[in-house]
């Protein structure tokens, strides 16, 4: 983590997303929360300033999403906890597909393990619940949201540049994990090889898209969890 100043917000615009004093929007890196956490994020920060800390992401350059928005992990006066994990904490956000690398990862998934496993917060609704790999209707219907899809892997196929991980037979139109070949290297450093996953049962997290059947893109290897 590297440290990038301080700042003072002006409005909680949802669960991840501060409007500062000094005209910057600030994204909280690494989670997924949205209206129903804005409460929850202004009650944490409760008009501290804020320290901001900034972790790669695995993007080059600077602190900024594309939308222009600085991202941030933030800290409320002196916490040493961040906003992130207090929210996860308290089930009121989800781990995001980006987090900056393993370590990272590790820390945030496992606040999110014991929210849901306390069915705290977002956790209480079902509809926040890992979707099943073998429920193609509520797969299609979550099309271009965030999502956690769990299932077990059946088979892994190499066509070209991609890897696809499928969790059926069907392959245009059960669901998919698409892994690109150039990223495999950073997967299995990760200890999530491509090749060793059929037959196990994983929980992949990303943002459903559609190409012949539902997909994820996995693009990071945090992306997917072992679920034993």
């Amino acid at each position: 983590m590297t440290a990038i100043g301080t700042a003072k917000s002006a409005a909680v615009r949802d669960g991840r997303t501060l409007m500062l004093e000094d005209g910057r929007e600030l994204r909280l890196a690494a989670i997924e929360a949205g209206d129903e956490s804005r409460d929850a994020l202004r009650s944490l920060i409760g008009g501290q300033a804020l320290r901001l800390e900034w972790q790669s992401l695995g993007r080059q350059g600077a602190a900024f999403d594309r939308y222009g928005r600085l991202l941030a992990f933030a800290y409320a006066g002196d916490a040493r906890q961040s906003l992130q994990q207090a929210l996860l904490e308290q089930g009121q956000a989800r781990v995001s597909a980006r987090t900056g690398g393993r370590a990272c990862a590790d820390a945030l998934l496992t606040a999110e393990r014991a929210a849901r496993a306390a069915h705290r917060g977002l956790w209480a609704d079902p509809n926040f619940a890992p979707l099943q790999v073998e429920n193609l209707a509520k797969l299609t219907a979550e099309q271009g949201r965030f999502a956690l899809v769990e299932g077990k892997v059946l088979s892994v196929r190499e066509s070209g540049a991609t890897i696809y991980v499928n969790f059926g037979r069907r392959w245009t139109q059960d669901f998919t994990v698409i892994i690109l070949k150039r990223q495999q290297r950073t997967f299995t450093a990760a200890g999530v090889e491509p090749k060793q996953l059929e037959g196990r049962r994983i929980r992949v997290r990303g943002w459903i898209e559609r190409r012949g059947g539902p997909v994820i893109m996995a693009e990071a290897p945090e992306q997917n969890e072992f679920v034993e």
